[in-house]
């Protein structure tokens, strides 16, 4: 049994404050923009797609701003949009925390397609590099998540379990690191074997959607739901829901994967 101590602010320089929870976003872009070269290179040796590997650095602009814009969204829309209705300043208080996964993989999908359209090439071929490198960010993420005692797990008698006294005595499930284990580690690594055998447009795609909503549905099963939404019929989280959409979504895009452009 371990007692969370952890300090979420990493060092405080005056009115400056560096925060993990910001390094594991700087860290995972880094990380992220690094190999995600390095795949576009391996890639376009077996594509007859004419792209400039410096372009890339292009794409994660689009990026950053699609993340923080869909991100925030999505929290707004699917967790908490009675307040942000009656409160709509606050949604540009992002400092105070509340961004949502699902809610950044839109923004993504939509940056990158607006990225790829003006240069007329395939949105699915930057879509399975992002699939590829997104891991490493949704790890640091969630390990800055567990730095802050924030998205706790069920309460558990585990051995391994986790009391977080900032919210109660209890023991809980490191949820959080389950979430870093499986939708980081596990499915980057699928995810760059598969890149590395299997050549086809849209695979890592079609496999992150699919893959990602499996471990965070397998995750849901030991976390808190959001107190302000808690369940749908008792035992659906909204984690839940928007992944099973996102399930659904990657079978669809499989189905028509001839027409995958």
């Amino acid at each position: 049994m371990y007692t969370h101590n952890l300090d979420p602010i990493l060092l405080e320089l005056g009115f400056l404050s560096v925060r993990w929870y910001s390094l594991a976003y700087i860290l995972g872009i880094l990380a992220g923009w690094w190999l995600g070269k390095k795949l576009i290179q391996k890639k376009l040796n077996y594509n007859s797609l004419k792209f400039n590997v410096s372009e890339f650095d292009d794409l994660v602009t689009y990026l950053i701003i699609s993340i923080i814009l869909g991100g925030r969204m999505g929290y707004v829309i699917f967790y908490n949009f009675d307040y942000y209705f009656l409160n709509p300043i606050d949604i540009f208080k992002v400092w105070e925390g509340g961004m949502s996964f699902h809610g950044a993989l839109v923004g993504i999908i939509i940056g990158t397609y607006l990225f790829a359209s003006k240069r007329n090439l395939s949105t699915f071929f930057f879509l399975d590099i992002i699939a590829c490198v997104a891991p490493i960010g949704i790890f640091f993420g969630r390990v800055a998540n567990f730095i802050n005692g924030e998205l706790i797990g069920k309460k558990t008698d585990v051995y391994w379990g986790v009391i977080f006294p900032k919210i109660d005595n209890l023991t809980r499930h490191p949820s959080q690191l389950y979430e870093a284990f499986l939708e980081g580690v596990i499915l980057f690594l699928i995810l760059n074997i598969v890149i590395k055998i299997n050549h086809k447009t849209g695979t890592c795609s079609i496999l992150f959607l699919i893959l990602y909503g499996i471990f965070r549905i397998i995750a849901e099963l030991f976390r808190e739901p959001d107190i302000q939404v808690g369940y749908f019929y008792n035992f659906l989280s909204m984690g839940t829901v928007l992944s099973i959409l996102m399930i659904f979504s990657g079978i669809i895009i499989f189905l028509k994967k001839d027409d995958i452009k």
